[in-house]
């Protein structure tokens, strides 16, 4: 495709934001670290692109010094008024470079996943002159389209006489052609009026409809907010910390986002909050639904109009309504590979987290089962407070927002993270030495078998959804690989057997109150062995533990499960089942990555693969003899990688 010429509008006071763009202009105010700018960059940069035109104006300066720094400075020219010109006028002051060909205008406050690829093509393919990204969003809805889509009208009232209109919203992204330029008249201008003129003249200023893509305008407070947080949920993520920031003592729960450089001077408690760059929090402070920036500029994030109060399909709940005395909030909570729903329900000081489930979920009584048998045992699961099988909901504590893996995101000296590793360790230690006794107590575990049958299912998972799905390697007719995965399968289903998590990772290991471990998504649970539970934790795709730190990790579960189980624990034995039990972990996970972001459309997951694929790489070199076709497919993926 021939390349294009782009154009970013940033000139803009941001009115709408202030006292926030007195400090931040606001295509600089930053998104999970990178400026909202940036982002709009990035999306485009997918583009053919020639030239990255950018307008400025107020706080000129400081978007000029990001554009140098940008890694995409030598495509970018700015174009700097010292009047401010309006959209139009932006347009017509960049003429010559825009003329050049068919050019994309973006605003540069909009973050969304729209395919701007699909948009440009759609343009291309027409005979429109100019192409308008429409959605539907009443608050926004002021464009007037008729039946073929073009556009007849811009404004919030019905224009009079005309008849067969469609009202809709403009996205602020749209491909123009060169002639449009001709519209525009010198000096200031609002590039509406020259959308009408090119319609009242017979050129069609043409749309394509995006409803349902995820967009975002950052044009106030609630608005940025929103947008901070959608990107840390289309991430997978929680909270957001960078990396330079002193966090000291802090609480911290879901939706916080802190920016680089904060200081906190005392303990805090933090949740659904932003801190922009530079802030300092001082004292013992709490801060919830804010925006903080600088030393003392605090503004209010409004509720999110979908937390407010409990949705009408649970004013029925039963053990809702004998839980709590007063109608609780509810909010959606959970972003992980699940198809469950979870919600925090919440009165006063009561908190709670409901799970629904559907009928075709064949694991829901097993967690109620397993929830149960877990606690009698002494392994620190949430706190089951009522069910209700024909609904297919259960009430369960609240274990906080923070897992392992948020937890890890916090600057923490070496010694703290081994002792909390070592915590974990314990609870596996118990797990796998203090219940398979008992296993009469919970038949529906104790029917769960790790089998040779499952471990082949997960070898073939492996197969299809990321050999194939991902990585577009035909593997059906390897005889030799499948060989391979039955010899492992046959391998690791001769190891000893005990109750495992199956998913013991990161995501699934809460800290709870500061710093006591407790498991969650068990459900899964099955008869194993342990070796499969200690590669999920100690070879986390999620976070990758120092070498020497892992080591002596995996000494303490081996010296402190041989102090629990006696002469019935070989070390030597155990260690011998490490490596292919690693391998077939390793495996699943990768599967799972590929099942996820392709058929789920979670394509966070995909930024822990080259992790997995590391680990499995490193595993399959220690076993090359047993399984030469997995090691040559393996060396074949890893020279691609």
């Amino acid at each position: 495709m021939k390349k294009i010429n782009a154009f970013v509008l940033a000139a803009g006071y941001g009115e709408r934001l202030r006292p926030l763009t007195d400090l931040i202009p606001k295509p600089l105010l930053p998104i999970l670290g990178r400026p909202a700018i940036e982002r709009v960059i990035e999306k485009i940069g997918r583009l053919p692109l020639g030239k990255i035109g950018i307008n400025s104006h107020y706080k000129g300066e400081m978007i000029r010094q990001w554009a140098e720094g940008s890694r995409y400075s030598e495509k970018i020219v700015l174009f700097h008024e010292e009047e401010i010109l309006g959209t139009g006028g932006a347009v017509r002051n960049a003429a010559r470079m825009l003329q050049e060909s068919v050019f994309l205008l973006h605003n540069a406050d909009i973050i969304s996943d729209i395919d701007i690829e699909l948009l440009l093509e759609h343009h291309m393919t027409s005979d429109n002159l100019v192409t308008l990204a429409v959605h539907a969003h009443p608050d926004h809805s002021n464009v007037w389209i008729d039946e073929q889509g073009q556009l007849r009208y811009v404004g919030r009232e019905h224009p009079e006489k005309v008849t067969d209109l469609f009202r809709t919203a403009f996205t602020g992204i749209a491909v123009y052609s060169p002639e449009f330029l001709r519209f525009l008249p010198k000096g200031p201008s609002n590039i509406v009026d020259a959308w009408l003129s090119a319609a009242s003249t017979g050129k069609k200023i043409g749309t394509l409809d995006v409803t349902g893509c995820s967009w975002s305008d950052i044009g106030n407070p609630s608005a940025y907010a929103d947008a901070v947080f959608a990107a840390l949920r289309s991430e997978g993520e929680s909270i957001y910390i960078d990396p330079s920031a002193d966090c000291g003592l802090l609480d911290i729960g879901a939706l916080t986002v802190i920016e680089k450089d904060c200081i906190f001077e005392g303990p805090a408690s933090i949740s659904r909050s932003i801190l922009l760059p530079g802030t300092v929090v001082k004292g013992k402070a709490v801060l919830k639904d804010r925006i903080m920036a600088g030393p003392d500029l605090i503004l209010n994030i409004p509720e999110s109009k979908g937390d407010q109060s409990l949705p009408a399909k649970y004013a029925n709940s039963s053990i809702l309504n004998d839980y709590f005395t007063e109608t609780p909030d509810i909010s959606l909570i959970g972003h992980g590979g699940s198809d469950r729903t979870y919600f925090r329900v919440s009165s006063g000081e009561k908190r709670a987290v409901l799970m629904q489930t559907t009928e075709a979920d064949p694991d829901f009584e097993r967690q109620v089962a397993y929830s149960r048998f877990f606690k009698r045992f002494s392994i620190p699961v949430p706190e089951l407070i009522a069910v209700d099988l024909e609904r297919r909901e259960a009430l369960f504590e609240d274990l906080g927002d923070i897992s392992l893996y948020s937890w890890l995101k916090f600057r923490k000296e070496p010694a703290a993270i081994e002792k909390i590793y070592q915590r974990v360790l314990d609870i596996l230690i118990t797990l796998h030495t203090g219940l398979t006794d008992d296993l009469h107590a919970c038949p529906l575990l104790q029917s769960r078998i790790f089998d040779f049958g499952h471990l082949r299912w997960e070898t073939d998972y492996f197969a299809t959804h990321f050999l194939e799905g991902l990585m577009g390697m035909d593997v059906s007719g390897n005889a030799l690989l499948k060989e391979d995965f039955e010899l492992l399968a046959k391998r690791v289903d001769s190891f000893g057997k005990t109750v495992i998590h199956r998913d013991f990772q990161s995501l699934n290991i809460m800290v709870f109150q500061g710093d006591t471990p407790r498991l969650i998504d068990y459900q899964g649970a099955r008869i194993g062995p342990a070796a499969y539970d200690l590669a999920s934790i100690l070879f986390d795709p999620y976070f990758r533990l120092q070498d020497d730190m892992r080591a002596r990790l995996l000494d303490h579960y081996v010296t402190k499960r041989q102090e629990k189980a006696g002469p019935s624990f070989d070390a030597d034995d155990f260690m011998r089942t490490v490596v292919p039990c690693s391998l077939q972990r390793h495996m699943q996970a990768l599967g799972a990555y590929g099942f996820l972001s392709r058929q789920k459309g979670k394509t966070y997951f995909l930024k822990y693969l080259p992790q997995a694929l590391a680990y499995l790489t490193e595993e399959i070199r220690q076993e090359r003899a047993e399984y030469p076709a997995l090691y040559d497919l393996l060396m074949r993926l890893s020279e691609k990688a």
